[in-house]
């Protein structure tokens, strides 16, 4: 299981939930005074980045993946922008070909002689920080659990699709454990399709990465999100304990009280797919 080749033959999806509600403005914990939705927005936009970096080859970028990201706040919409605006599954190679703009950073890198200097460079945007409404996260997973459902109707025998739920509240539309559970359930051939949840807080207290048990949480909240998340495949499990995180046979795709270079490390473990052909 979770072992189905990747190919432009036989790809598969991934789908993030982007929580943009009214709280995502305020500053995230041990973020340097950073929006927490600036830092997810970046993270997303990053890793979108090295999508393409790592499947492209000579003639282009192949479509081993097909991406979406939907934004949950005052609706539960496609959030990506520019040309892609209002596309809810998208090939890999057009999200490469077409941010909706680049932007100028500036980032520090050696300079030859111990010390660090900064350097201008382009950053590629496709999503907006956003921070407005509430949270309504049963919908964005029922909108997720749509999505998926229709990717395995066409790709039945594709590794499994991966839906990345990134927020730092409570549903404020009903109980998401019933569109969750539903995801869960919903398979190709080769396993069970795979939910991961991160939350983000303004609470600077150390991150909660990957756990195997709910007892290691301080509250409810925090139960209730590592039990809507996936224990992680093999291959993901291996990766991350190569992050030198410890795992178990029960590992979650979990992380709570998530600051930004924890955004980062769950994006990447959470898209660690199979080999690409």
């Amino acid at each position: 299981m979770y072992s189905a080749e990747i190919s432009r033959a036989n790809p598969t999806c991934f789908v993030f939930l982007l929580d943009q509600s009214g709280s995502m403005q305020d500053q995230i914990g041990s973020g340097g005074g950073q929006r927490k939705c600036d830092v997810v927005a970046d993270a997303l936009n990053h890793l979108l980045f090295e999508l393409g970096i790592k499947c492209a080859k000579e003639e282009g970028v192949r479509d081993y993946f097909y991406v979406s990201v939907i934004g949950y706040g005052t609706n539960v919409a496609p959030a990506l922008t520019g040309a892609l605006a209002g596309r809810e599954l998208v090939p890999l190679s057009e999200i490469a070909a077409s941010p909706a703009r680049l932007e100028t950073r500036t980032k520090k890198i050696p300079d030859g002689a111990g010390g660090l200097v900064n350097q201008e460079v382009k950053f590629p945007v496709w999503v907006d920080p956003v921070a407005n409404g509430g949270t309504p996260m049963s919908g964005a997973l029922s909108r997720a659990q749509s999505i998926v459902s229709s990717w395995l109707i066409d790709h039945p025998g594709c590794f499994p699709p991966v839906v990345l739920n990134l927020t730092d509240g409570e549903s404020t539309d009903g109980d998401p454990s019933f569109p969750a559970e539903g995801i869960r359930q919903l398979a190709s051939s080769d396993g069970a399709a795979l939910l991961f949840n991160l939350h983000v807080s303004s609470d600077a207290s150390p991150a909660i990465s990957f756990p195997d048990n709910e007892a290691v949480l301080a509250n409810q909240f925090a139960r209730d999100l590592f039990n809507l998340s996936s224990t992680l495949p093999d291959g993901m499990r291996t990766y991350t304990q190569q992050q030198g995180i410890p795992v178990s046979d029960g590992t979650r795709g979990f992380v709570f009280n998530a600051d930004a270079t924890s955004i980062i490390q769950f994006l990447d473990i959470g898209t660690r797919a199979s080999d690409l052909r």
